[in-house]
């Protein structure tokens, strides 16, 4: 790597920190604008709203806006470059648009697998906070996705239905365990007033528990027992999903959520799915974007930087509003949650790359 090379990543990297910068400093601002009604309502005070709420969204600030900050530093040089003439000296001693390109993907590369580690370990962490705040500070804050008449598969053939479900005390009221042989009979079920998790123990304690045994010739035993520890494979956090509950969690422990949901059967977990798979493909934009910034930029244009920016945003916000526009496609179940979060990066890869083979060498 030469000195133009190492020049040209030092100023992408600080151009990146500084737009990284600007815009946490904008979101904040913008989002307490909009928010600030519902701080003082619900009672937040400004020591919680900006020593504990903001602090710990700077994290999902920086994974949100990452891809467009690398974007509008990599369009603010190269057509600072274009605009100078440089790029047109380079390409005349030899430099080709692909040679050029080399150092705008050491910092693509860089960028995408720290975001990737960043947005899968550290971001859930600072998200646990910044969700809690919502729920109790925020009107619309994430709510329940359902807490009434539930239903979950403890292993195949057994059923667990509860009428009511307190996430905050994680007791469940009118609670029903059932379970079926190969041929759907009901050979057994265990009703009881209310469940009780018990931490300690990893168990759920049923009171006032009533067990029938459904025999083959039509005869049911019976028999109440006034308290029942049973480990189920159902956990607290399968009854009382919320719809964002996956953005507090890591890449390992969102998989063992995913596995756990689709395990228990529970249902409408299409947002649940999006978010999961979003952690793989969402940091890939930073590299995407890198590779469409360099010859969309490389050209000089009527309004130089100006122009050379206001489209770099153009592209940038088209890029996001297609993330945004498919993601409903997939929390319905109309699209698999995997191609929904896959499909805006493979157009925006295939713009990218239409634009390199198109851009003069």
């Amino acid at each position: 790597m030469n000195t133009f090379d190492r020049h040209i990543l030092r100023r992408l990297f600080s151009g990146f920190l500084f737009f990284v910068g600007t815009l946490i400093v904008f979101f904040i601002v913008l989002h307490y604008v909009e928010f600030i009604d519902d701080f003082m309502d619900r009672g937040a005070t400004m020591r919680e709203v900006f020593l504990v709420y903001y602090p710990s969204y700077i994290p999902e600030i920086v994974k949100l806006t990452s891809p467009l900050a690398l974007f509008l530093s990599c369009v603010y040089l190269t057509g600072k470059l274009a605009q100078e003439l440089q790029l047109i000296a380079l390409q005349a001693s030899g430099v080709s648009l692909y040679r050029l390109l080399r150092p705008y993907l050491v910092i693509g590369v860089a960028v995408t697998g720290f975001m990737f580690w960043f947005n899968g370990w550290v971001v859930p962490r600072t998200n646990a906070t910044v969700l809690a705040f919502e729920q109790q500070y925020l009107k619309d804050g994430p709510g329940p996705a359902d807490v009434n008449d539930i239903h979950r598969q403890h292993r195949p053939g057994q059923i667990v239905s509860v009428g009511f479900y307190d996430r905050t005390a994680q007791t469940a009221i009118r609670v029903s365990l059932q379970a079926f042989d190969e041929a759907d009979r009901l050979v057994s079920r265990i009703d009881a007033s209310r469940m009780e998790w018990v931490d300690s123990l990893q168990v759920w304690r049923l009171r006032h528990a009533t067990l029938r045994r459904f025999e083959a010739d039509g005869r049911v035993l019976q028999r109440t027992i006034n308290q029942l520890d049973t480990a189920l494979t159902v956990y607290p956090r399968d009854f009382a999903r919320t719809e964002r509950d996956v953005e507090s969690m890591t890449i390992p422990e969102a998989r063992g959520y995913v596995d756990a949901l689709r395990r228990s059967g529970a249902n409408q977990i299409g947002r649940t799915l999006v978010g999961y798979y979003v952690k793989f493909a969402y940091p890939f934009a930073n590299l995407i974007l890198v590779l469409i910034a360099l010859p969309l930029a490389s050209v000089r244009r009527r309004g130089g930087q100006a122009a050379q920016l206001a489209l770099g945003l153009l592209t940038a916000f088209a890029y996001l509003a297609l993330q945004k526009l498919t993601e409903p496609f997939g929390y319905s179940g109309e699209l698999p949650p995997a191609a929904t979060a896959w499909i805006p990066h493979a157009v925006f890869l295939g713009v990218a790359l239409i634009l390199l083979l198109r851009a003069r060498k």
